[in-house]
């Protein structure tokens, strides 16, 4: 008897049928996955992509200035890709009894690019993982159930995780979470001292700059003050680097550029260099002691993942290969934003940001996602800000060409063109706190 499987392919011409992959979103995922990729495609879905471009499955192209910030190399850097296919030949998973050879050499070498200030290493596949960790041994460590975040922060939806971050919009149905948190005002330098006084809190925990909020920095002097109090009292500091670290915000690591003494930086999203997914929590021998102790504490079967593992020191060579190029791509960003703020003031009222994690923050809900999908469908792919639906999120990759940001420039001048004709009146709702030009 001859039985007639599926079609179930899956290598690089799987899935290009469209209307297919459509069908199977709404088969076997949500509906509003194909109907929101169906608006944002116009019909067709990504297929290849290779650098800065996409290539969809109806053979126009975009310019990815999006993907959520795990793109700063682009797609598939030569290099990563050719570390990743090196270790799949020799060793693409660990045995997890043995030593892991790929995931020692990348906890030194990540370590040592942040100036071996943090020595401890430990490895996961995304930045909720990462977070889970870090809260986690703070609490061990510390033996206090409190953990301070900050109001507008993101660190993540897994049950955890998702206790710290702020918007209630990833809470529904959801009646609490195992961790006791409290959110402070960005713009209160004594919150923190307040609430670890008498030693209750196990750390504080903190995005130099706020991805999903609408790219807000936050400001260097209160987060100062932040540090000094948690650590007169007890507590760590904990800085999410996962969206801004790696020379995303021209640095390293933001809190270490900026002198902020923390005890803990958690870097993901670009760390397996656009190729391999990839987080890793950095921290003092004090917050990992109780992982020191018991190494079996906190263990995930794929953590250190070879493959993953294998792209980090590839994906370094590469970030410090471009890092002059990234600072004068930030500037030239600058002067592109400024100008279209200018050109168009009765749909971008601001441009929050710090080197290439901006925003356009716009004048209402419906004049950014109008712009999103007018970009979209003119070349151009960005990131919304779900917790910040008033700000476009523009994260364009280091290895961004200057013709490729003038081409950019063009796409975004012509779609807040098109968005400024779509708006019945100027909207101030929801202004960005502490927007800047």
């Amino acid at each position: 008897m001859t039985t007639t499987l599926p079609n179930t392919a899956t290598g690089p011409d799987a899935g290009t049928d469209a209307g297919l992959v459509f069908d199977r979103l709404r088969r076997h995922a949500s509906p509003k996955l194909a109907l929101t990729g169906g608006f944002v495609g116009r019909g067709a879905v990504e297929s290849v992509a290779e650098g800065c471009r996409v290539t969809l499955s109806d053979g126009r192209t975009a310019l990815d200035f999006g993907s959520y910030a795990v793109t700063l190399l682009g797609h598939r850097h030569p290099a990563v890709t050719a570390a990743v296919r090196a270790q799949l030949d020799a060793m693409p998973t660990s045995t997890r009894a043995l030593a892991n050879p790929v995931a020692a050499a990348a906890a030194a070498r990540l370590s040592g690019y942040l100036g071996d200030a943090l020595p401890k290493v430990h490895f996961g596949l995304n930045g909720a993982d990462v977070v889970e960790v870090a809260v986690k041994l703070a609490r061990l460590a510390t033996g206090c159930p409190r953990v301070l975040a900050v109001r507008g922060a993101f660190h993540g939806k897994s049950l955890g995780a998702l206790a710290l971050t702020h918007s209630p919009l990833y809470r529904r149905g959801l009646l609490g979470s195992e961790v006791d948190v409290v959110h402070v005002d960005a713009e209160d330098p004594a919150a923190v001292g307040r609430e670890t006084a008498g030693g209750r809190v196990a750390a504080i925990v903190f995005e130099p700059v706020q991805g999903e909020n609408g790219a807000l920095p936050l400001p260097t002097g209160v987060l100062r003050q932040w540090c000094a109090d948690a650590a007169r009292d007890g507590a760590f500091v904990i800085a999410d680097e996962i969206q801004c670290g790696l020379r995303r915000c021209g640095e390293p690591s933001v809190a270490l550029a900026d002198g902020l003494p923390v005890d803990a930086v958690l870097l993901g999203k670009p760390l397996g260099g656009g190729v391999a997914p990839l987080s890793a929590l950095l921290c003092s021998e004090r917050l990992y002691a109780p992982l020191a102790a018991d190494p079996f504490l906190h263990s995930a079967t794929f953590g250190g993942h070879p493959l993953s593992c294998a792209a980090v020191p590839a994906a370094l060579d590469a970030i410090e290969q471009l890092a002059d190029h990234g600072r004068e791509l930030a500037a030239r960003l600058d002067a592109v934003l400024a100008d279209l703020q200018a050109r168009h003031p009765a749909v971008v009222r601001a441009v929050p940001g710090r080197g290439l994690l901006r925003g356009l923050d716009c004048t209402s809900p419906q004049a950014a996602g109008t712009t999103v999908l007018e970009l979209a469908a003119t070349g151009l792919l960005v990131s919304p800000c779900l917790s910040r639906p008033t700000t476009v999120r523009l994260l364009p990759p280091l290895i961004t060409t200057p013709a490729q940001l003038a081409e950019a420039a063009s796409i975004l001048d012509a779609a807040l063109t098109t968005t400024a004709r779509t708006l019945p009146a100027t909207s101030t709702e929801g202004a960005h706190p502490g927007a800047h030009p």
